[in-house]
C-alpha cells in the first residue's frame, strides 16, 4: 500500500494558516487529514540551508572565475628589464628630462638613501646632474637643465 499526500490548500475548499499547512494523508481507500506546523526552528533551519547553497555556488562561480582569468591571458608579459639606474632615467625621461628629487621618491618604491645613492652615481657618470633649489634638488637629463642654471658663455680670446 503507498501512501500519498495531497495539499488540500492549493485546491477547492483548502485552508493555509500563517504557519501552518492543512493536507491529507491517503492509505489506500482511506484518507487521514493531517496539519502540518512550521515552527521558527525549521523556518531558520531552511533558511541557513538556502544561505549555504548560494555561498556554495558563489564561492564555485568565483573560482571558476579566477582559474579562467590565469587562462585567458596567454600573452607573455614583454616589460623590459631595466637596471635602477635606467628606471630613474627613464622616469625622469617621461617627465620631460626634468624632474625634483621628492618626486622620484614618490614615484618608485624605493627608500630616499637609495635614490640619493643612484643619483649620484649618475652624476658622477655625468648621466644627470643635480641642481640646488632651495631645500630640494632638481634631476635634469643633460641638455634639460634650465637656462638661468647654465653658465653663459665666454667669449673666445684671441
Amino acid at each position: 500500500m503507498a501512501a500519498t499526500v495531497t495539499d488540500i490548500a492549493s485546491g477547492s475548499g483548502g485552508i493555509r494558516t500563517g504557519n501552518s499547512l492543512e493536507a491529507v494523508v491517503s492509505f489506500g481507500s482511506h484518507m487521514y487529514p493531517i496539519q502540518l506546523e512550521w515552527s521558527p526552528h525549521l523556518a531558520a533551519l531552511v533558511g541557513i540551508l538556502v544561505l549555504i547553497l548560494l555561498g556554495g555556488v558563489l564561492t564555485a562561480r568565483n573560482r571558476f572565475a579566477d582559474h579562467n582569468a590565469f587562462v585567458a591571458q596567454p600573452t607573455p608579459h614583454t616589460e623590459e628589464f631595466l637596471t635602477d639606474r635606467e628606471k630613474i632615467q627613464q622616469l625622469v625621461r617621461e617627465n620631460g628630462g626634468r624632474m625634483k628629487q621628492s618626486k622620484i621618491v614618490d614615484s618608485v618604491d624605493w627608500s630616499k638613501a637609495k635614490v640619493s645613492r643612484l643619483l649620484a652615481e649618475l652624476e658622477d657618470d655625468g648621466r644627470i646632474t643635480k641642481l640646488r633649489l632651495g631645500r630640494e634638488n632638481l634631476v635634469c637629463l643633460p641638455g634639460h637643465e634650465p637656462t638661468a642654471s647654465q653658465t653663459p658663455e665666454q667669449p673666445k680670446s684671441e
